[in-house]
């Protein structure tokens, strides 16, 4: 069969999802339309290009030989297609990521970012952990999140660029009935002895864990055994009330019932936060993202790390070079 001479890239968007998500359901919640239009674009592809693009089976979708060649080539032109129209003013939403809701760093550089671009649509998801993000930017299905850039394998930073935001000073959330709850600040040799939360276990934020083992290491604290991954705040609480144990988190970290957020010092332990996205992505509202993550850390002076802060020397080499 020859070759078409047209190709609606509607179809190729159709074909892109399918071979990412490996499931026509997922594929056409993640598009907006219903899954018997998604199959009927799959096969109206098929049937254009004179090939077979999936092994569908009841249990699950396989792309053949034929859908793994086309699907870098998809890829290009869909790239292509959204350059193009951000170019006139007619681009696609930018999703971004916050990471978890009631998180102050990236919310405020997004409110930011909407005032300056309100043509563009801006669009907040909640990833829980940069490591999960970045995984979905390198694949197209996120545009921007933000995290600890230096904790990401180097196969996955390698597509990605940043933008240092934030030395974010970090802290420890207690039961408030804990010993240590008493205390305006938190030294981190009170925390000798104690098991403390640090996500172990969860696979969307090892970026997080390796941060505390760097900052526990030769002080006597130690990480808490992985836990069942608590999904929802309620779940978060009843599982602190189970092990009782402290939480490392930031000093934004937003309280909850029962429980305080105390600073952590002596020397006080920086987070480092950037604005992260995938590598050649052009769009006018990641423009303006990078904009106001740029005037949201001047005038917080969020990038200027305290004389007695702590951080990795990984990290504070990624915080001092834009990508």
């Amino acid at each position: 069969m020859p070759a078409p001479a047209h190709l609606d890239p509607r179809l190729l968007r159709a074909f892109v999802a399918v071979a990412e998500e490996l499931h026509f359901t997922r594929a056409a919640a993640r598009l907006y339309v219903a899954q018997q239009a998604l199959s009927r674009d799959v096969r109206r592809l098929e049937r254009e290009l004179g090939a077979e693009l999936f092994v569908r089976t009841t249990r699950q979708v396989t792309p053949t030989a034929d859908g793994e060649r086309l699907l870098p080539y998809a890829r290009r032109v869909l790239q292509a297609q959204d350059d193009l129209l951000a170019a006139f003013g007619q681009a696609r939403p930018l999703l971004v990521d916050l990471n978890s809701p009631g998180l102050v760093t990236g919310r405020l550089v997004l409110e930011r970012a909407r005032s300056l671009a309100p043509e563009q649509e801006l669009m907040a998801r909640y990833e829980s952990g940069l490591t999960h993000a970045a995984g979905e930017l390198v694949a197209g299905r996120l545009d921007a999140s933000f995290g600890r850039f230096a904790g990401l394998p180097a196969a996955l930073r390698a597509g990605l660029g940043h933008q240092p935001v934030r030395h974010e000073p970090m802290a420890v959330v207690l039961p408030e009935d804990h010993p240590l709850a008493r205390l305006e600040r938190v030294p981190l040799s009170a925390l000798a002895g104690e098991t403390v939360y640090a996500g172990a276990g969860n696979p969307r934020t090892p970026e997080w864990t390796d941060l505390a083992h760097l900052l526990f290491e030769g002080r006597g604290i130690h990480v808490a055994s992985p836990v069942p991954l608590a999904v929802g705040e309620e779940e978060f609480r009843r599982i602190m009330d189970k092990t009782r144990n402290p939480i490392l988190a930031v000093e934004s970290f937003p309280a909850m019932p029962s429980t305080v957020v105390r600073p952590l010092v002596d020397p006080v332990p920086l987070s480092p936060v950037s604005l992260v996205w995938r590598k050649g992505l052009v769009h006018p509202a990641l423009d303006a993202l990078r904009r106001a993550a740029v005037q949201v850390a001047t005038e917080n002076g969020w990038l200027e790390a305290p004389g007695e802060g702590w951080i990795p020397a990984a990290d504070a080499a990624v915080m001092s070079v834009h990508k």
